[in-house]
């Protein structure tokens, strides 16, 4: 198999598998309608980030162990369903303490150093829903040894191929970003805001439900 000739297989397989629902779309979308395209940009590169470790513990064989490792594999997704159902929590808090607000609130610009604290939180939400979830590791061991040809470096043909899968998924998901950001105005109408926290919220408990009750 040559590896160029795999190229538009592993691009189309990407971008189906980016574009399913999972915990990564959840919060990019709450992330976008919430706090606009900034808002989502470091969720979006802490979830890649989280990927593409993911990708460099299968290729150096650390992922098959987790995968192999029953109790490595509980915990993780034990953890990861924590996780969502932390945020699902919160988003529901947020929306229970919003009730009876209607008016649109004032914009208040955020100061430099608090901007930069929900920078740095926003991007490692990201991180850990990405890392905690044993499905990430048992997706990577399966998926990229399909298109590294057995005569390329497995390390790095295998590091070579996340870092266009990280491009490709960073490329859709700061365009879904953009398209949810764009109605930005609307989604944080005091209503509408409420409702998006209290649905997202579900949605993010179901999903922390799942990943919490996974198998192989």
């Amino acid at each position: 198999m040559d590896l160029v000739a795999s190229l538009p297989a592993f691009v189309v397989a990407v971008v189906l598998i980016s574009a399913s629902p999972g915990p990564a779309m959840a919060l990019i979308f709450r992330r976008a309608a919430l706090r606009g395209f900034t808002g989502a940009v470091p969720t979006v590169l802490g979830l890649e980030a989280g990927l593409y470790v993911w990708a460099l513990c299968a290729a150096g064989g650390l992922a098959a162990l987790v995968a192999a490792s029953e109790v490595a594999f509980v915990v993780l997704r034990v953890i990861g369903g924590l996780f969502l159902l932390y945020l699902g929590v919160k988003a529901w808090r947020t929306a229970w303490r919003s009730r009876g607000v209607e008016s649109t609130p004032e914009v208040v610009e955020e100061a430099p150093l608090r901007r930069a604290r929900g920078w740095w939180a926003a991007f490692g939400e990201g991180i850990v829903v990405m890392l905690a979830n044993p499905k990430a590791a048992v997706f990577m061991i399966a998926f990229y040894p399909q298109f590294v040809p057995s005569n390329r470096p497995l390390f790095a043909t295998t590091a070579l191929l996340a870092l266009a899968q990280v491009a490709i998924e960073t490329a859709l998901y700061l365009t879904l970003a953009a398209a949810v950001g764009r109605a930005g105005t609307w989604f944080r109408r005091p209503v509408i805001r409420r409702r998006l926290e209290a649905v997202s919220g579900a949605v993010l408990i179901a999903l922390g439900v799942r990943v919490a009750t996974s198998t192989r």
